[in-house]
């Protein structure tokens, strides 16, 4: 069946019609592997949603005056709560989205509503992004968002022109170049926004500036290699939707910790040209720069974000896993579901408990490692994936797979240890081969420089220096013991030490920073992000530092020192921010 309907408006511009939808042709040749591929004459598709009574896969076309027309194909299943399916004729570069049927019962967290067209949680390329307006949430809500109604009624408008859709993609790319494998004793890592490292480099063309090409541009692996990098963490690059309350005050979340698409890489750090090429090029952008990285001898690791995601707590809007299968994908109150637990400060948690989200997360993290190629990954409250619901082992099945699976057990994996949970200050207690950030390095160093110099500078006593020295020397107490007999080993521990740039205890501006540092613009605290961190490895020796570059050699970042702490909300200005 195929209906058509209008691609701009005022955000209820049409209600959802049930025109029914054609049969599935045949069976998906392998019902398991979840998302959209390119088989034969046609795409396999399989998407779960457990609780579903039917879901029926949108194909979408786009005229040229902004007309959507939707062909619908209802899918066979369910499998063990996947529905699956093979249609032929459809190419790479096909819009597709899903509209599930089922139970709507607020009060047991199901959230079923066939008006809103959902993304494929394993979509690997998109088109379009979300509007901010009512008709992306699954319940009615007013002008302002908030629900109309206390029993949460469904909205039964149709979302389709105010949401991203998923593009079927050809992943061949024949460019691809194998990283360096940098051993741990050796790893230099800088952390870096994909926007913000170029947009102020002078020998990255300005159309190349604040994009995955301008990051991979030989001025800025010169600039890399001048500083002695060797391994570029890049902040989260997976395709984000902005927090609500930011995007009602102009604002954006530059930092880009909220994710809406897992597997899909964030179109608009993409050129100019390749965006306007399609998604196809967007992806092959991206591989194109892991690939000039590797060349150059530099690794890539990114920040991923599986602990929450973009949908924010219930009454937030409903793109993807909360229209799929809310109960199956986020952590609920089991005395209320209606309810989200929420363990990381962003309205919702991923519930690490069930097997779909492990295996959501893992086949992320394996077509990142395999078919992008990068070389390791940096988990944002990692506490939050070693969970069963509140309480967290490092036994647990997601970080097994991590230090056992053929393909992740040999990448770079470290962990942000901590989240809001209880007991969720976890530092040394993950699994080998995972590193972890060091919060009592980071604490302790921020003192030393920072908060001792103040108190001397009014008479008072600082730290004592044996704090200092332990976390110099590997912080054994926190990584002196493990699974293997007699932990690290204290010759072993190493320290990867992300420092500010100019820092200097006798800068006053330094000491002001420190007075100053508040909240966010616009934001408030949310799970703890500071510019200081330090991961450790494992049985890693002592690593390398990258001292400060030559400032005749390599370009100045900052002008002055900092004064306040870094901006999660803001307009864009001439950093990419």
């Amino acid at each position: 069946m195929s209906i058509t309907m209008s691609l701009s408006g005022s955000g209820r511009t049409e209600a959802y019609t049930d025109t029914g939808s054609d049969p599935v042709p045949g069976p998906a040749d392998s019902p398991r592997r979840l998302g959209a591929h390119l088989v034969g004459d046609g795409i396999d598709v399989a998407v779960h949603a457990s609780r579903a009574t039917r879901v029926d896969l949108c194909l979408i076309d786009v005229a040229p005056d902004g007309r959507l027309s939707e062909r619908r194909v209802q899918l066979r299943g369910p499998v063990d709560g996947i529905w699956h399916g093979h249609v032929p004729g459809v190419r790479a570069g096909a819009r597709y989205g899903f509209r599930v049927h089922g139970p709507w019962d607020p009060a047991s967290g199901l959230l079923h509503n066939p008006a809103k067209l959902l993304l494929d949680p394993y979509a690997r390329a998109l088109a379009g992004g979300v509007e901010l307006v009512p008709a992306i949430h699954a319940h009615t809500v007013g002008a302002d968002l908030a629900p109309v109604d206390a029993q949460m009624l469904p909205d039964p408008h149709d979302s389709a022109p105010f949401v991203a859709h998923g593009v079927i993609v050809d992943d061949t790319f024949d460019g691809a170049v194998d990283g360096p494998r940098v051993p741990w004793a050796r790893t230099v890592l800088y952390e870096a926004h994909v926007r913000g490292l170029t947009m102020r480099l002078p020998e990255v063309p300005p159309e190349l500036r604040g994009t995955y090409a301008g990051l991979a541009h030989p001025a800025t692996i010169a600039h890399l290699k001048r500083l002695g990098v060797t391994t570029v963490e890049l902040l989260p690059i997976h395709a984000k939707f902005p927090e609500p309350f930011l995007t009602r005050k102009g604002l954006t979340n530059y930092w880009g910790y909220n994710t809406l698409a897992f597997f899909a890489p964030e179109p608009t750090y993409a050129t100019r040209a390749a965006q306007e090429a399609g998604p196809e090029a967007v992806l092959a952008e991206v591989k194109g720069m892991v690939s000039l990285l590797h060349a150059a001898g530099l690794e890539v690791v990114l920040d991923v974000v599986y602990n929450h995601t973009c949908e924010g707590g219930a009454h937030g809007p409903t793109l993807n896993l909360r229209g799929l299968d809310s109960t199956g994908y986020y952590l609920h109150d089991s005395a209320a579901p209606t309810h989200l637990v929420d363990m990381t400060g962003c309205g919702n948690t991923l519930d690490f408990g069930r097997t779909r989200v492990v295996q959501l997360a893992l086949d992320s993290l394996r077509y990142w490692a395999g078919e992008v190629g990068v070389d390791g990954f940096r988990f944002d409250l990692a506490v939050t994936l070693g969970r069963n619901g509140p309480d967290f082992t490092p036994d647990h099945p997601f970080l097994v797979a991590l230090a056992t699976d053929p393909l992740l057990s040999r990448t770079k994996l470290i962990s942000e240890p901590w989240d809001l949970g209880p007991g969720g200050w976890r530092t040394g207690q993950f699994p080998a081969p995972m590193a972890d950030w060091n919060d009592r390095f980071r604490n302790t160093v921020r003192s030393f420089w920072l908060a001792d110099p103040a108190a001397a500078a009014k008479g008072h006593t600082g730290h004592d220096l044996r704090d200092l020295a332990t976390r110099l020397s590997g912080s054994a107490d926190l990584f002196g013991t493990g699974e293997v007999p007699g932990g690290a080993g204290a010759a072993g521990l190493g320290e990867l030490h992300h420092r500010p740039r100019r820092l200097h205890p006798r800068r006053p501006g330094l000491l002001r920073a420190q007075a100053q540092r508040g909240q966010p613009r616009g934001q408030p605290r949310r799970h703890g992000r500071q510019p200081l961190l330090a991961p450790r490895r494992r049985g890693a020796a002592p690593v390398r530092l990258a001292g400060r570059p030559d400032p005749a050699a390599a370009p100045s970042f900052d002008a002055e020192p900092p004064r306040h702490a870094p901006r999660l909300g803001g307009h864009a200005d001439d950093h990419g921010r």
